[in-house]
């Protein structure tokens, strides 16, 4: 069997703790560019997805700590879908992507990382984005830095 070295899942694999919430905890930082916050809305905020499966991949999430959709109020739930919708707009003005996937998991065994805390996960796709190395080598490729990717968005927050 070959092996593709990736040293940077480490820091992934072992900051796995089922203490807090990042949902709740990166705001709080009040630390946006670290935390890779995008933007704040009044319910909700759009961060980067730390370990992506595509560049650009965003998480929407309200501020209320809720496990489901049928948690949050009328009103947080309006915010969440429009930050969803702002978060699109970002994406294609930065990316123009030729797709996207967007989703939410509720529950462990739906998949859900954070499964405390309800979010969107918006993935931007294009054309050929899965080749080999994810298909064979269980291995993405992001060809941009995190932090560089985030100035792209922010560079396309106007109009958002």
């Amino acid at each position: 069997m070959d092996r593709l070295w990736a040293p940077w899942r480490m820091e992934y694999l072992m900051s796995e703790s089922a203490d807090g919430c990042i949902f709740c905890d990166k705001p709080a930082e009040n630390d946006d560019r670290k935390n890779l916050i995008l933007l704040r809305t009044e319910s909700s905020f759009i961060i980067m997805n730390a370990y992506p499966y595509n560049n650009g991949h965003l998480m929407i999430a309200p501020f209320k700590h809720a496990a489901t959709l049928t948690e949050l109020e009328p009103a947080e739930r309006c915010d969440l879908i429009e930050t969803v919708t702002r978060a699109e707009g970002i994406l294609e003005r930065a990316f123009a992507p030729q797709g996207m996937n967007m989703g939410i998991n509720l529950g462990h065994c739906a998949g859900a990382g954070v499964p405390g805390h309800v979010h969107v996960h918006i993935v931007p796709r294009w054309e050929g984005d899965t080749n080999f190395m994810p298909v064979l080598g269980e291995t993405r490729v992001i060809p941009e830095l995190l932090l560089q990717t985030y100035d792209r968005l922010l560079e396309h927050l106007g109009g958002a």
